[in-house]
């Protein structure tokens, strides 16, 4: 009796290695059994039995060459602080147990503080301490488990291209040649012939033709056919029915009851068939894949964000998009705000703070020579830096996907998952209701029947009508220069029910705002102090009256601190300065002016007096309140109430104003909101407002001339597009009603073809063709319905 290894189910040629009552065929996997047992991971053999892959005997040096410094900084994708994230190519990885094991590596080694697998690319991002595991070390350690990472030329190469699956190209290729000549071979038989001769030269051949046709069909069956195989067996071993089972069942019944036919004579069998069912199946698959890709390509590549980078010219700020970022800029950095590329410190001492990459919160400072990698965020004075490399964007978009600012899962993919697994069950239970029906009323049409019932059932069209219809609407939300975080915020969008404004910067315009000095006169130089110190912040009121203020600001600066909400002080050329609230420099001065807001200023505990902001609101602001009569609308100010009496003229009646709100507060406030099943979108900046963005159902932050990307919101807006906010909020309600035809459509499709395939009236070639055209009608959809969409919008876009 043949025996097979516990750990990976290969056959076991040699040496039975036995431990814990179970059979090993190396020491390899007996090691890894231990591994996982000693750290408490025997789920991974209950998920799937046999999963493992056998480690390889002869990696103990093959990955020293990591540990070479040339070679390491162009493997990893972050390296700091003793912390490193490096993502490998796994090819091995094929089931479910594999990506549970690879994302349970911390649990193994103490050294990996986390792994996130991407099954679809084949990808393993491990984020581990440099200093008690090398990076050669780590991938001997993953390939001893048994998933030897491939590191080359190729995986080397950082920039994401549009990829070509060549193992489905080929599959096609090879299916259409087969069909084809199967197709010629199998045309005698199909063609009324005429005279004697021919009928008996027909007789005395067709077996050779039939059995050509037989071994045409193989590579169609053992090769073409393979994807649906794997896929079916995957999910029986899982306990799961995916749609894959009734076709590997059709191709399966197909290809031997053809095979029966051709060995007893009875008919030249249904060869042709199988041959043009893969070819149809495989042609709407490599359509559906190319479609996908060129969605994902306009996403990743032509969309970048409309964030601001202030690049340095000749000593002044000019802001620039982040897409026009080169090698080579000087850019400057302030605080509160991510670092967008690899760079080099050139100017000021930095503190970086790279949560958003590792998942820990602690401050590391830099000086200048210092590299800082993209994702790090700065807490403190501003600093300059030097692009090191090009704008990763897909890297950016993977930072503001992690998954520790992730919200509820999207409701329509666990719906359509769902529905999935009972579809396929039902149309199992109906193939062999029918198959039982048709046995005892004309046995010859079984087959026909039951193929035609597992080919033309698909819920494809059902799974592709969400996130095709969804993406599109994405795509034209970019264009119009709103950029959201994934499919499930426009899904969110639909169910708001409250919207709340942030004012400064968000319903108020920051560089129109006009500014006027009130209290004691400054001098140049104490003008320079201020001028210094509010450098360092990305406060709308701070960059409005750093513009407006002429005079130099190249002033030494140290132990700058800004408190959120209040002010920031720190100390310029020898200097106490503090700019911020009048509580928050300790001052009685009058404060209360109609439609102003006041930022004090105190050098060395002297308060010399206020700058006023006459505000100037947003253009198109009454008229986007108007369009916004179905929500509850809500203001949550920083500032003092002075402007209130204005607002309530500009807001409606019902509308909340509340001001003098710290960041804790605008939580807090969006928290009790939620608590009282109220469905928030919160629109303000992305770093004053990050608490409160990341808690509502939907957050997105506003961008006008400043840095102000963040993990935290949901969306990125573009200032010039914020009279379009009404518009974004009906057409992801319309987009929800799209989604809600094309989930028709598809059961409509699915009803209407099992019931002619049911009868009999339906030939499995046909339910080949029609499947993939089910597919093709609803992408056909998408893209129509959300251009007429788009098109009967009325933008007022400038």
């Amino acid at each position: 009796m043949e025996e097979n290894c516990f750990h990976c189910g290969q056959r076991i040629e040699e040496e039975v290695i036995q431990f814990d009552e179970k059979d090993f065929c190396c020491q390899g996997c007996k090691t890894v059994y231990e591994i996982l047992n000693v750290n408490d991971l025997k789920d991974y053999y209950d998920l799937n039995r046999n999963a493992g892959v056998r480690p390889d005997a002869k990696s103990n040096h093959q990955f020293d060459f990591l540990n070479t410094k040339e070679i390491f900084d162009k493997v990893v994708d972050f390296s700091d602080d003793g912390i490193t994230v490096v993502s490998f190519y796994v090819p091995v990885m094929h089931c479910t147990s594999c990506v549970w094991l690879l994302e349970s590596l911390n649990t193994i080694n103490p050294n990996i503080i986390s792994s996130n697998v991407n099954f679809t690319q084949k990808t393993v991002q491990v984020t581990f301490r440099e200093e008690n595991l090398q990076l050669g070390d780590l991938a001997r350690f993953i390939t001893n488990l048994g998933y030897k990472p491939s590191i080359n030329l190729k995986t080397l190469d950082k920039k994401k291209k549009s990829k070509v699956d060549r193992a489905l190209v080929s599959k096609l290729v090879i299916a259409g040649f087969c069909f084809g000549n199967i197709m010629l071979l199998s045309f005698p038989e199909y063609v009324e012939v005429f005279g004697e001769v021919k009928e008996q030269w027909l007789d005395q051949n067709k077996g050779y033709f039939r059995w050509l046709m037989f071994a045409l069909s193989l590579p169609v069956f053992f090769y073409s056919s393979t994807d649906y195989f794997v896929s079916a067996w995957q999910g029986i071993k899982n306990k799961y029915i995916n749609i894959d089972v009734p076709i590997a069942l059709g191709i399966i019944v197909i290809m031997f009851k053809s095979t029966y036919d051709i060995i007893f004579d009875i008919s030249p069998g249904y060869f042709d068939t199988l041959a043009m069912l893969l070819f149809l199946m495989l042609t709407g698959k490599w359509f559906q894949q190319q479609t996908m890709q060129a969605l994902a390509f306009d996403r990743d590549y032509k969309s970048f964000y409309p964030i601001a980078v202030a690049k340095m010219v000749d000593g002044h700020e000019q802001p620039i998009l982040l897409s026009e970022l080169k090698k080579g800029d000087r850019i400057l950095i302030r605080n509160e705000e991510i670092i967008p590329a690899d760079a080099i410190l050139m100017k000021g001492e930095a503190m970086i703070d790279n949560s958003f990459v590792t998942g820990e919160a602690r401050l590391i400072p830099k000086k200048a020579g210092d590299k800082i990698f993209a994702g790090g965020k700065q807490s403190g004075h501003a600093i300059e830096l030097e692009i090191i490399s090009d704008v990763n964007q897909s890297y950016l978009t993977q930072l503001w996907n992690n998954d520790a600012f992730q919200k509820e899962e999207s409701e329509l993919n666990a719906l359509t998952n769902k529905i999935s697994h009972y579809f396929t069950i039902i149309i199992l239970c109906i193939a062999v209701i029918s198959a039982v029906y048709w046995f005892y009323h004309d046995s010859s049409k079984v087959l026909d029947v039951v193929t035609a019932i597992l080919i033309i059932a698909c819920p494809c069209a059902l799974g592709l009508s969400s996130p095709f219809i969804l993406g599109h609407m994405m795509r034209i939300f970019g264009n119009k220069k709103f950029y959201v975080k994934n499919t499930s915020t426009v899904e969110r969008m639909e169910r708001i029910t409250d919207v709340v404004f942030d004012k400064t910067g968000t319903i108020t315009e920051s560089d129109e705002a006009q500014v006027k000095y009130e209290g004691k006169e400054l001098t140049d130089y104490q003008k320079q102090l201020v001028k210094a110190l509010i450098r360092n912040s990305n406060h709308p009121l701070s960059r409005t009256l750093y513009k407006k203020m002429e005079v130099d600001d190249h002033l030494p600066i140290h132990n700058y601190e800004e408190i959120v909400g209040k002010g920031q002080q720190g100390e310029v050329d020898g200097h106490r300065v503090k700019v911020g609230s009048r509580t928050f420099v300790n001052t009685v001065f009058n404060e209360n002016t109609l439609n102003q807001s006041q930022v004090f200023i105190a050098i060395d505990d002297e308060v010399f007096g206020k700058f006023a902001y006459t505000n100037r609101y947003r253009r198109g602001l009454n008229d986007l309140l108007k369009e916004l009569n179905d929500y509850q609308l809500h203001v949550l100010s920083g500032d003092n109430d002075s402007e209130k009496r204005y607002l309530e003229t500009v807001f409606p009646a019902n509308a909340k104003l509340i001001f003098n709100q710290s960041p804790s507060d605008k939580l807090e406030y969006i928290k009790q909101l939620e608590l009282e099943g109220k469905k928030v979108l919160m629109l303000g900046d992305g770093l004053n407002d990050a608490g409160a963005l990341k808690q509502s159902t939907v957050g997105i932050s506003i961008s006008e001339d400043i840095n102000s990307f963040s993990p935290s919101c949901d969306g990125i807006l573009d200032a010039k597009s914020f009279e379009a906010i009404p518009n974004f909020l009906k057409l992801s309600k319309t987009t929800m009603k799209f989604v809600k035809i094309a989930f028709f459509i598809s059961f409509m499709y699915n009803i209407v073809g099992l019931s002619f395939a049911v009868t009999g009236y339906l030939q499995p070639v046909v339910a080949a063709i029609l499947m993939p055209i089910s597919s093709i009608s609803v992408l056909i959809f998408a893209t129509a319905s959300t251009r007429i969409a788009d098109k009967l919008t009325k933008w007022n876009l400038d």
